[in-house]
């Protein structure tokens, strides 16, 4: 770590996000622009934001890191739910979606996620740290300081345990920052004969490693019909809550129901929500619960994006991630989905730039980023143009020159 102090600038417009609200909707004017401005950073923190010239007057031993001529400075961005801990492909699962059968079915004709639990626990965990490894330096190319990452292709609690090892060891060996989260409940083994003898073994033999060795704070369920039960859902977070772990759900992709139990167990976030309808909604947007919108997976399964505007206008807690996964979201660009969404819903630029740095990060329990301001991480894109809004214009083809993460340079 770098303990000097260091100025970065001078950027045509920093976005500070200063004073922007957590919730609702937003007008651009909400972004807190910065014009000609500088970030002045000490280790791993800012320590002040103000015009470049007067930054460089009043500390000129400062270390001077000259950007682009046009610049855009914005926080680093966060992806605050991906499934990158895995092997194999399901190209064909795609190719079978586009010709008409349905997410479901091919599930049951032996695709879908059973398809990547296979190839996964056929690879050992050194082999998915190295596909992880390659997946993550592409994040750092999109911008992306700090990324969840959940298991969920071992099911069983060894598999997992093996998946969360490799997401641990992966930690340190990344400049970003991982959130790891055990979604070992991602649908019933094969193994098993129903559910709750599955969640049972999830929490008596998973659990106390998971708390004893530290692998992960923070657990996911699948509630829908081919997965988990509300019922099988209230039974395990009602565990994991006793437990101290944070919780979040996969609510509402196919069917509604997972919505409701993500807020009555008071879950950072509850993910997907494309079913959504304006009584969940309404029911979302008057909890502390964020509403994860994935666009990735509703371009990869041609349906129905979240509702975001209808939750953002009634006062919800909107973030944007991406759901990098082998099968209903294989792109993995942030970028290009929180564009794509923008359009379809209806987001200004600063509610969707909201949703993927500081709303992102709130999903995550995280408080010290997603804002450029005193007391935040050194975690920074800059974008080679004069204009913002350029960012999302371009729909992902722009792509950020350098990027910062706890005060050092990363790209």
């Amino acid at each position: 770590m770098n303990d000097d102090l260091q100025l970065i600038g001078p950027f045509s417009q920093i976005i500070t996000f200063e004073g922007t609200s957590l919730r609702g909707a937003l007008m651009d004017d909400a972004l807190s622009i910065v014009e000609h401005g500088g970030i002045l950073i000490k280790g791993e923190q800012i320590i002040d934001v103000d015009k470049y010239s007067s930054l460089a007057q009043m500390h000129s031993s400062a270390t001077l890191h000259k950007v682009l001529e046009d610049a855009v400075a914005m926080p680093g961005l966060i992806d605050a739910h991906t499934h990158i801990c895995f092997a194999g492909s399901r190209s064909k699962d795609f190719a079978a979606r586009n010709s008409g059968i349905p997410y479901q079915e091919i599930a049951k004709q032996g695709g879908g996620i059973w398809s990547t639990v296979k190839h996964t626990r056929q690879a050992s965990k050194q082999e998915l740290v190295g596909l992880m490894k390659n997946r993550l330096s592409r994040l750092v190319d999109l911008g992306i300081t700090t990324v969840e990452i959940k298991s969920g292709y071992g099911l069983s609690v060894e598999e997992e345990l093996k998946l969360l090892r490799a997401i641990d060891l992966m930690r340190n060996n990344t400049p970003l920052s991982i959130i790891p989260t055990c979604l070992a409940a991602h649908i019933v083994p094969r193994e098993y004969e129903n559910a709750k003898s599955y969640i049972q073994d999830i929490l008596n033999l998973l659990v106390p490693e998971v708390k004893a060795k530290g692998l992960c704070n923070r657990f996911d369920i699948f509630v829908e019909d081919n997965a988990f039960s509300i019922e099988d859902a209230d039974l395990y977070l009602s565990e994991l809550k006793k437990h101290g772990f944070d919780l979040t759900v996969h609510g509402d992709q196919f069917t509604t129901g997972g919505s409701e139990i993500a807020v009555r167990h008071n879950a950072l976030s509850v993910d997907h929500l494309e079913v959504s309808t304006d009584k969940e909604i309404g029911m979302i947007a008057e909890s502390e619960t964020v509403a994860m919108a994935l666009p990735g997976a509703s371009l990869g399964l041609g349906c129905d994006f979240t509702p975001c505007r209808k939750i953002l206008d009634a006062n919800g807690i909107l973030a944007i991630a991406s759901d990098w996964n082998p099968g209903s979201a294989p792109m993995g660009n942030l970028l290009v989905q929180a564009s794509v969404l923008a359009t379809y819903e209806k987001l200004s630029a600063a509610e969707v730039l909201a949703g993927i740095t500081f709303r992102a990060a709130h999903a995550l329990g995280l408080k010290d980023r997603g804002r450029i301001s005193k007391g935040q991480k050194a975690d920074i894109s800059v974008f080679p143009t004069a204009d913002y809004s350029d960012i999302l214009y371009q729909q992902g083809s722009l792509l950020p020159h350098s990027v910062w993460k706890d005060g050092l340079r990363i790209k």
